[in-house]
């Protein structure tokens, strides 16, 4: 599973129009699979969220992407961070896992979540439902998932989604590992203990080991052994060669969305820096090793500021395999 992985949040860039957009996707798709990282994922939305643009934000979906990816990698899995189950029928999802598991040859990873992003889901039809509904949808689909990756055929009359007998040929080429994402520790935490190979947790890094501690106590009383669990965090992350550098990075792509770091209170800007890991390579390692040393097993990073330009991916790939180790 993720010791490191790349994540693309945003398809928004500088002079990017969208006949040459695949080919910067593509080119740090590239960059990770040379320098260091074990798995590429993508965003899975269709509207850009709110703390990285506006809605009507370049955003290509996931899974096209990824096979077309599939392509200009050789070694990193591929996955989501992560399938917002309520927009994803569980069955088609498990045939277009398969499908990204066969083009890619055996390096499919499946991420998936609950859903959240309520705006998305009541402009473009998809029916968002409560947080309990929500959670409801993502056990059962599971449930129907799961098996057709394991080369079953599962039967579920449930509340939310009915299969019968459901097929999946052909089988993927080996088994698919499964990451769910959030941070939940009713619900969330709780299905990782019993279905996932992975956690993926979107809260803050001074909460890590205290989650460490509650999918240990789900684990337990599920009776399943913890070790079998990897726990990944994931950070957004500025990088350049140099500390001014990074800055700069990060007050452009804050330009751009009509904040300015030099003129906003001084509260506001340390809170929005306090959010990133950000710095030279020397900064941003020792932050990545203070993570790893809370009790994280993997770390799975994004660029929004800038991993479209040249050689930042490289950066944080070199910078965060002698970091983690």
């Amino acid at each position: 599973m993720t010791r490191l992985g790349y994540q693309l949040p945003n398809f928004t860039y500088p002079g990017v129009g969208p006949e040459e957009l695949f080919d910067v996707v593509a080119a740090q798709a590239s960059a990770a699979d040379r320098s260091g990282f074990d798995t590429v994922l993508l965003m899975d939305h269709f509207y850009q969220l709110p703390h990285l643009g506006d809605p009507s934000a370049y955003m290509l979906e996931c899974y096209t992407t990824l096979g077309a990816l599939a392509r200009e990698t050789r070694n990193v899995r591929l996955g989501a961070l992560v399938t917002g189950n309520t927009y994803r029928n569980p069955a088609l999802l498990a045939k277009t896992i398969t499908a990204l598991d066969i083009v890619s040859n055996g390096r499919a990873q499946l991420g998936i979540g609950a859903g959240w992003f309520d705006v998305e889901h009541a402009s473009l039809g998809f029916e968002f439902g409560t947080f309990t509904d929500r959670f409801e949808k993502l056990e059962e689909a599971l449930q129907i998932i799961l098996p057709m990756l394991r080369g079953e055929r599962p039967s579920l009359d449930g509340k939310h989604y009915t299969v019968n007998n459901a097929m999946n040929e052909p089988n993927p080429i080996g088994r698919i590992p499964v990451m769910i994402g959030g941070s939940g520790e009713k619900k969330t935490l709780r299905m990782v203990a019993q279905y996932a190979d992975e956690a993926n947790l979107t809260s803050p890094v001074t909460e890590l080991e205290h989650k460490l501690e509650v999918l240990a106590g789900h684990c337990e009383r599920l009776g399943r052994d913890r070790k079998e669990i990897k726990l990944s965090q994931h950070l957004n992350v500025v990088i350049a060669d140099t500390h001014e550098e990074a800055y700069a990075d990060m007050g452009n792509f804050l330009g751009e969305r009509g904040m300015n770091l030099e003129t906003m209170p001084e509260e506001l800007s340390q809170q929005i820096l306090s959010m990133v890991t950000w710095g030279n390579p020397d900064e941003v390692g020792e932050k990545l090793s203070a993570v790893m040393a809370k009790g994280a097993e993997g770390i799975t990073c994004s660029l929004p500021a800038n991993g479209w330009i040249p050689g930042r991916v490289e950066l944080l790939g070199a910078t965060a395999s002698r970091a983690i180790g």
